[in-house]
């Protein structure tokens, strides 16, 4: 699943993911649908963004088919902003990400310094 999640990544930024990936709890959407995800550390410029596109009806039941970017857009947020941006069923993917780099900055602050 995380060469499938990379692959979509690339299709849906035009940026490419690179390791370590932490895995996150799978998430279920109000509307069954299973969201599997990955965290990673890295840098990338939100106004670099090229993202692939799809095609629908539009207007709906003209008959016209128009070509739209899965992404529009892309923005950095703080925890708290983000937290009202993303779907409500992927809020858990934050705060469990905040709570795994919270332990890992602990640990790094209680180690022994030489």
């Amino acid at each position: 699943m995380l060469e499938a999640a990379q692959r979509e990544f690339v299709e849906e930024t035009g940026l490419k993911p690179s390791g370590p990936f932490t895995e996150l709890a799978a998430v279920t959407q109000k509307c069954g649908k299973i969201v599997h995800s990955w965290a990673f550390e890295g840098d990338c410029d939100p106004d670099a963004l090229v993202s692939n596109t799809f095609t629908m009806e539009w207007p709906p039941k003209s008959g016209q088919q128009v070509e739209f970017p899965e992404v529009d857009r892309a923005e950095f947020f703080d925890l708290d902003t983000a937290r009202t941006k993303i779907n409500p069923a992927q809020v858990s993917l934050i705060d469990e990400l905040e709570r795994r780099l919270g332990s890992e900055t602990s640990k790094d602050e209680c180690a022994p310094s030489e």
